[in-house]
């Protein structure tokens, strides 16, 4: 699609392949092969000598219209679609590592991300340096000869930490390593990492891309050599694939994504601010305010604050339990990115299984929680929080 359009447009437009029939709303295309005019084409398909479809694991016309579409958004080279945003982190480590590689990650990071590095890749010889902190020294500092990623969430789950993405990406560059940059909670509305000067993006589409909590999925970005070389290779042989169905309801989800976006982090916006004069809570962690401690950075990259609101409430996990307990309206799950508001204490859920020491480290307390703001009208939002508060 021409690069004269602009996000707003390639969200709704970008990535359409049109059948015979000559469909308005992409197709969606359920089947699990694809027949070949002859022998000679089906090798030729095999060998990566002809480009066509040939099996749904790693082809499928659904699947590549929301890769190049996400990939527009993105301005990224190539998109590989996943079947979660897990097995994007996944694909995106086993495509492109070894055993005797070296990742050095930030230890503020979604819990199953922490568990995937300490425990199942190290496992494969693969080690990884946690690094406590927002100072781009430190990340120098934890750097060895054999670093070949940099990790990192930004803004961070559940902190909303914020990191330098064109200063890592420089120590990554000099290292001879890949900035490898989780974009979940910003989406290609808020930041656009790549243009930052991150090699490859990761995204959960379970989150805000599909918008609506219906179906999971996950995507790697990037340059067409990194990915594509890389990445791809590990989906085709070992299959974290993202389904046509999942692919065709998360193409729907982008085309609301900017409007979706920009109303709940504007809505975040007005509960953080809120949620600061309450006594009962001890800080707010939200990018666009003055008090969060990266928020000029993060005006520098980032379009908003974001959605998702973290808070400490006084008296640890009993009162902030109090808190989630008394809500009639908001969520009480781990999802985030919802159209519904949706509330959870991570200590205990979505970091519960990794140590108390690394929670403390990452400054994960038993009085956090997390709000993911959806689009109910604010007040009411304010006024479901106050009855815990």
């Amino acid at each position: 699609m021409s690069e004269n359009f602009r996000p707003e447009t390639l969200a709704v437009r970008a990535g359409i392949e049109r059948s015979q029939f000559n469909e308005h709303s992409e197709a969606l295309y359920l089947t699990s092969s694809f027949v070949f005019k002859s022998a000679a084409q089906a090798a030729a398909r095999f060998a990566n000598q002809e480009p066509g479809n040939i099996y749904s694991r790693f082809t499928n016309p659904t699947v590549t219209m929301l890769e190049q579409r996400l990939a527009a958004l993105e301005d990224a080279e190539c998109c590989i679609a996943t079947a979660s945003g897990m097995s994007a982190i996944l694909a995106c480590a086993m495509g492109l590592l070894k055993a005797g590689d070296h990742i050095v990650c930030s230890a503020s990071v979604f819990g199953a991300t922490v568990q995937l590095f300490g425990t199942i890749l190290k496992r494969f010889g693969i080690e990884t340096s946690f690094v406590s902190g927002t100072e781009v020294a430190k990340w120098r500092a934890s750097v060895q000869p054999n670093t070949r990623m940099l990790y990192l969430e930004t803004p961070s789950n559940p902190l909303t930490e914020v990191y330098d993405v064109a200063a890592l990406g420089a120590v990554a560059k000099k290292a001879g390593a890949l900035l490898v940059v989780d974009n979940v909670f910003c989406t290609p509305v808020l930041q656009r990492p790549v243009e930052l000067g991150a090699d490859v993006v990761i995204h959960s589409a379970t989150k805000f891309l599909d918008g609506q909590g219906r179906v999971l999925g996950g995507a790697v970005l990037g340059r067409r050599d990194v990915i594509y070389e890389g990445v791809f290779g590990f989906l085709r042989t070992a299959g974290p694939t993202l389904s046509p169905f999942n692919a065709w309801v998360i193409l729907k989800g982008l085309e609301t994504l900017r409007i979706r976006v920009e109303a709940q982090s504007a809505s975040a916006f007005e509960l953080a601010r809120w949620l600061e004069h309450q006594p009962q809570i001890e800080r707010v962690y939200y990018p666009g305010l003055p008090s969060h401690p990266q928020h000029a950075l993060a005006m520098r990259q980032q379009k908003s604050g974001g959605a998702i609101v973290s808070f400490d409430v006084k008296g640890g996990r009993e009162t902030a339990w109090r808190v989630v307990d008394a809500t009639r309206m908001i969520s009480i799950t781990a999802n985030l990115g919802d159209t519904k508001t949706t509330i959870t204490h991570p200590a205990s859920t979505t970091h519960g299984r990794i140590s108390q020491e690394a929670r403390a480290a990452a400054g994960i307390g038993d009085g956090l929680l997390r709000v993911a703001v959806g689009l109910e009208a604010l007040e009411d939002i304010k006024a479901d929080l106050a009855r815990g508060l």
